[in-house]
C-alpha cells in the first residue's frame, strides 16, 4: 500500500544530503562534546534555594559564582554516558516494554484489522481529499491527547499512527509526524497542563489555568498548520524505511473477528486504567510501563500464545527499538555534564539578565527564546519552571509585563523546543517506538517549527498590546 513519491527518484540532491546526515548517536555525541568544552568557558555558579510547599525554589537575587572549582576531567565526558543512561532508565524501559507490547499486538493482527476496517469505512483509498481528512483528524486527535493527558503518557498511541498512515498509503514518517507532532504541540501549548502551566502559575500566584484563551488559540492554530504541512509536504517526502509497515491486504478485505474485538477491548481497558492512574493517582513513566507489561501479557494469552511464544514476541519487539532507546540514554548524559560542572544556574542567570530594559512585547518573545535555550539543559518542564520562574516573575513585575504573559512565554519556549532538541527523552522515546531516527526526524519537524514560532510570537505580541 505504501506508494513511493513520484519525484523521489529524481531528487538526487536531497537523497545525497539525507544519506550524509550524521547518525543520531554521532549527532548527540557531538553536542555532548560541545557542552563539555563549554564548561571550561562558563564559570560555575548557583542560586540559593528554599523549600516552599515541599518544592525547591530559587531565591531571586541570590546568585553567586563558585570560586576554585576544578574543571571536569576528560574521563568525566565518557563517564557521563552510563550515568545518563541510568538517569534515563525509565524512558529506556518504557521504550523496550512498549515495543514488545505493540509487536504482540501486531502479531495478533487485531490492530491492523481495526485500522483497515476504519479506513475502508471512511474510504481512505479513494481520494486525496479523504486521505487528507484522515490526516487532519488524526493530528487533532493526537493534539487533544497532548493537551489533556500530557506528553510521555501518550507513547502507546504512536504505533497506531504508523498503522493509520500505512492504511492510507503513506510512509511511517507521515504517521509519526501526525502522532508525535500532534502530541508534542498539544502538550507544548496546552491551556491546562499541570506540569508546566500549573507549576508556573502557582509560582506566579495566578489562578490555576487562568488565561487559557490565548493558549487555546495557539494550540488550535498550530495543529492546523501542522496538519496542512503533513498533507502538503510530509506525504511527498522521500523516506528510507528499513522496516516498512504495509497493510497485508486490500482495505476491502478487512474484517473484525470476535478475537479482534476482545483484543481491542483489552487494549482500551488498559489505556483507560492508564489514564485513570495518570489523572487520579499521579502515575508517570514507571506505572505506565507496568500497565504496558500487563497489557502485553493479557493480550498475548488471550490470543492463544504460550508463555514461550509471548516472551519471544516481546523480545523481538524490544530488539526492534534498541537503537532508539540507546539514543535516549546518550542524550541524557548532556545534563549530567552541566550539573557536574555547576554551570546551569550561571546559564539561567546570564540569559535572564538579557530581558532587562526591553519593551514588554519584545521581552515576551525573547523570554520564549531564552527558555528554549534553557530547555536544552533542563528538559523537564516542571523543573525548568521551578528554576526560572522565581527569577522571571519578579523581572516581569519590574519591566511592566503581566505575569500571565510571562507564563505563556515560558510555556512556548519550554514546550515547542521539545520537538527537536536531543535532550527531550519523551519525544525520543516516541520516535524510537515509531522507528523514525532522530536524524530522520529533524529535517521533517524543523521546517514547520519556524512558522509555528512566528504564529505564537505574533499572538503574544498582540496579547501584550491588548493588556493580556
Amino acid at each position: 500500500m505504501n506508494q513511493p513519491h513520484p519525484r523521489a527518484g529524481s531528487d538526487n540532491k536531497q537523497r545525497r544530503w539525507f544519506n550524509e546526515f550524521p547518525d543520531p548517536m554521532v549527532l548527540i555525541f557531538m553536542v555532548l562534546v560541545g557542552v563539555y568544552l563549554l564548561t571550561f568557558i562558563i564559570p560555575a555558579g548557583e542560586f540559593a534555594r528554599e523549600i516552599v510547599d515541599g518544592r525547591s525554589r530559587v531565591i531571586p537575587g541570590s546568585f553567586q559564582l563558585i570560586a576554585e572549582t576544578a574543571p571536569l576531567h576528560f574521563f568525566e565526558l565518557f563517564l557521563a554516558i552510563p550515568r545518563g543512561m541510568i538517569n534515563a532508565s525509565q524512558f529506556l524501559f518504557i521504550v523496550f516494554i512498549a515495543g514488545g507490547l505493540f509487536h504482540v499486538l501486531q502479531c495478533t493482527g487485531a490492530l491492523e484489522n481495526v485500522v483497515g476496517v476504519a479506513a475502508n469505512k471512511v474510504g481512505a483509498g479513494n481520494s486525496t481529499r479523504r486521505r487528507n481528512l484522515i490526516i487532519v483528524l488524526g493530528t487533532f486527535i493526537y493534539g487533544f491527547f497532548g493537551v489533556a493527558v500530557g506528553g510521555e503518557n501518550n507513547i502507546a498511541l504512536v504505533p497506531v499512527g504508523v498503522l493509520v498512515a500505512s492504511a492510507i498509503g503513506c510512509s511511517r514518517l507521515v504517521g509519526v509526524t501526525m502522532a508525535v507532532g500532534g502530541i508534542g504541540i498539544g502538550f507544548a501549548l496546552s491551556p491546562i497542563s499541570p506540569y508546566t502551566v500549573g507549576v508556573a502559575q502557582n509560582i506566579g500566584e495566578l489562578p490555576l489555568f487562568s488565561g487559557w484563551g490565548l493558549r487555546l488559540l495557539m494550540v488550535l492554530a498550530a495543529l492546523a498548520m501542522l496538519s496542512a504541512y503533513i498533507c502538503l509536504r510530509v506525504v511527498k517526502m522521500e523516506f528510507h524505511d528499513e522496516q516498512p509497515v504495509e497493510m497485508s491486504k486490500p482495505l476491502q478485505e478487512y474484517r473484525l473477528s470476535r478475537q479482534d474485538l476482545m483484543t481491542l477491548a483489552i487494549f482500551l481497558t488498559g489505556l483507560g486504567a492508564l489514564l485513570t492512574g495518570v489523572f487520579s493517582r499521579g502515575w508517570y513513566i514507571k506505572e505506565i510501563t507496568a500497565i504496558f507489561l500487563m497489557m502485553a501479557i493479557v493480550i498475548g494469552f488471550a490470543a492463544g500464545m504460550s508463555a514461550n511464544q509471548l516472551v519471544k514476541r516481546m523480545m523481538e519487539g524490544a530488539a526492534s527499538v534498541t537503537s532508539g532507546a540507546l539514543v535516549i540514554g546518550l542524550a541524557a548524559s548532556i545534563p549530567v555534564i552541566l550539573q557536574d560542572a555547576q554551570v546551569i544556574d550561571t546559564i539561567v542567570k546570564s540569559l535572564s539578565s538579557v530581558l532587562e530594559g526591553m519593551p514588554v512585547a519584545l521581552a515576551a518573545v525573547v523570554t520564549s527564546i531564552i527558555q528554549g535555550v534553557i530547555n536544552l539543559f533542563i528538559p523537564s518542564g516542571s523543573a525548568q519552571a521551578l528554576i526560572t520562574m522565581p527569577i522571571l516573575i519578579p523581572l516581569a513585575d519590574l519591566i511592566g509585563m503581566s505575569r500571565q504573559l510571562m507564563v505563556s512565554a515560558f510555556q512556548i519556549g519550554d514546550g515547542l523546543t521539545n520537538l527537536f532538541i536531543p535532550t527531550a527523552g519523551g519525544i525520543l522515546a516516541m520516535l524510537a517506538l515509531g522507528r523514525v531516527s532522530y536524524a530522520q526526524w529533524l529535517p521533517v519537524i524543523v521546517p514547520i517549527m519556524a512558522p509555528i514560532y512566528v504564529l505564537c510570537w505574533g499572538l503574544m505580541v498582540a496579547a501584550a498590546y491588548l493588556g493580556y
